[in-house]
């Protein structure tokens, strides 16, 4: 039984793996980073900040974008700093979300 109920959670959210590589192709896709930028990007990457794309505006498309493509939904009051300082932190956040959803 525990092997189907895994199997079927496997199916509702995406693989970690997944999630990240599509992570990174919204970053390239809303700020215009380049595949290798893109593909640079560690956990401890900093992003607000450190990232002249990432400014306030792109904040604001960078989270509807990750709704539309995760099919989530993020409340201003789920967001924090914690999830914009780096790359691991926004990745976090968008795991929590598919796993919920």
């Amino acid at each position: 039984m525990s092997a189907q109920i895994s199997s079927q959670a496997d199916q509702a959210a995406p693989a970690r793996t997944q999630i990240d590589e599509t992570l990174r192709a919204i970053l390239r896709d809303v700020l215009g980073l380049s595949a290798e930028r893109a593909e640079d990007l560690t956990p401890e990457s900093g992003l607000f900040g450190h990232l002249p794309e990432l400014d306030s505006q792109a904040v604001a498309d960078l989270l509807t974008e990750m709704e539309d493509r995760f099919d989530i939904i993020i409340e201003d009051d789920e967001i924090d700093g914690d999830h914009l300082e780096t790359y691991g932190g926004l990745l976090a956040l968008a795991e929590a979300k598919c796993v919920t959803r």
